[in-house]
């Protein structure tokens, strides 16, 4: 073998298939979809559960109960060991300065956990943080102001 002799390995590269090109192809007339119905037409698609016109399943089966998933409220996390890891003594950490950081992404709103420990002097200015958070940043010499403040998510 040569040092140089560089090829994908058998069955990597594939022909494509060209449907509807004569029926020497094996692929022509019908084009592989067989005869008449709706999926043989253009555009003729059914949705995902289709049941041919009978009430599908998910209809027929009565919703019980509430689900509290189109009001649920979705917080970007931030543990105190990030915050030490990245910030300076006497910064203010807020969401612009989280995001500057990147440890939050996007306009979903923060909360600050209190997963490790901290050790600098911080102001935090966040919307929520729990409450075992507030009570190390509050130990640490640290201030907590704005809505957060209340500990309550």
């Amino acid at each position: 073998m040569q040092d140089f002799n560089l090829h994908a390995p058998p069955g990597a590269n594939k022909k494509k298939r060209i449907l509807g090109r004569g029926q020497g192809s094996g692929r022509g007339t019908t084009a592989g979809k067989g005869n008449k119905g709706q999926k043989a037409r253009s555009g003729g698609k059914t949705y995902v559960g289709f049941e041919g016109g009978q009430m599908p399943l998910y209809r027929r089966i009565a919703q019980r109960g509430f689900s509290n998933y189109p009001f649920k409220k979705e917080y970007q996390i931030v543990n105190l060991s990030e915050i030490e890891k990245r910030f300076k003594d006497g910064d203010t950490v807020d969401t612009a300065s989280l995001f500057s950081q990147g440890l939050v992404k996007g306009p979903v709103p923060v909360k600050i956990l209190g997963n490790g420990d901290i050790t600098k002097k911080l102001v935090f200015k966040v919307p929520f943080l729990s409450a075992s958070a507030k009570e190390k940043i509050e130990k640490a010499g640290g201030t907590v102001t704005g809505a957060g403040s209340s500990g309550k998510a």
